[in-house]
């Protein structure tokens, strides 16, 4: 695959319930750091096995959206350092090179900027900030609906020396590929700017269907040039239908799209590699075995 890219991890989530980890709603991931640490160093083994170049802490769920407000405030710290540690471990034993990021998770559930409440944000995101610090490379603010959640999550990690990424979700259900835009309605235009203006080392797309992602990286690249700016891009896109807006995000187990193989998603990845994106892995559903797939000639 060419150009060459990094190579970032897939779904936590996914894999751990494939694993047989400790796997429920709403816990989700967070459940495992709870009842089967051990799991989730596991899985960020499989991950570093399969050549991921950086790893993502499993702190996507220590919120109280899936802990609920009274664990999240007796725990949250603690199992932000677990996620943190863990993963800190798994790269440390690679033998090479890898990075951790510490994952900066939507706060009041995944694709729902109308939920988003920007007084209460600070003091669940310094959480996950204190727990997870001494362990992460760089810290990524993931799946981010609205351009005010990556705002708070920037302002979380302000300060503070390491690189920030910013990674949005982007609206895929009956999405115009010709005007891409975040699950709020902002544009990926008024993305790059708010990256740029946040001081972000990188911008990326997650959480969506793959199709949607070239679109977006096109869109990026053309308000970079606007800008006079530059800017590392980067996909991971999910193995989920289409979400609706209004869908709830932890009230049911989504069905993986059946096309998604191994190669039918690095098919997916060359053509984001050729529209220009330098950072590639896999979100929800996408597990070793695709970034495997992807570890290859040209990487």
């Amino acid at each position: 695959m060419a150009p060459s890219f990094t190579l970032l991890d897939g779904g936590m989530g996914r894999e751990l319930a494939r694993m047989g980890a400790p796997f429920r709603q709403p816990e989700w991931s967070a459940l495992a750091l709870i009842e089967g640490p051990d799991y989730v160093r596991r899985a960020h083994d499989s991950f570093v096995a399969a050549g991921a170049e950086v790893i993502t802490t499993n702190s996507y769920a220590v919120v109280p959206f899936h802990l609920g407000e009274a664990r999240f405030w007796s725990m949250g710290l603690l199992l932000a350092d677990r996620a943190g540690r863990l993963a800190r471990e798994a790269a440390d034993a690679a033998g090479r090179k890898v990075l951790v990021a510490g994952s900066l998770p939507p706060l009041f559930g995944s694709y729902r900027p109308d939920l988003f409440d920007a007084a209460r944000a600070p003091a669940m995101l310094q959480v996950l900030v204190r727990g997870l610090g001494p362990h992460v490379d760089l810290w990524l603010a993931e799946t981010q609906s609205s351009i005010a959640e990556a705002r708070a999550s920037a302002a979380a990690v302000a300060g503070d020396s390491r690189d920030l990424w910013i990674s949005f979700t982007l609206k895929d259900e009956d999405a115009d590929p010709a005007r891409p835009c975040l699950r709020s309605g902002e544009s990926v235009g008024d993305a790059v700017a708010a990256a740029l203006s946040l001081g972000a080392k990188a911008l990326l797309f997650n959480c969506s269907q793959p199709e949607i992602m070239a679109p977006a990286l096109t869109a990026a690249r053309a308000a970079l040039r606007a800008a006079g700016a530059t800017l590392p891009l980067g996909v991971y896109a999910n193995a989920f239908p289409p979400q609706r807006k209004d869908a709830s995000a932890n009230s049911t187990l989504l069905p993986i799209r059946e096309d998604l193989t191994p190669e039918g998603y690095r098919a997916f990845a060359e053509a984001w590699a050729a529209a220009g994106a330098t950072l590639i892995g896999g979100c929800c559903g996408i597990g070793p075995e695709h970034i495997g797939c992807l570890h290859g000639p040209g990487h």
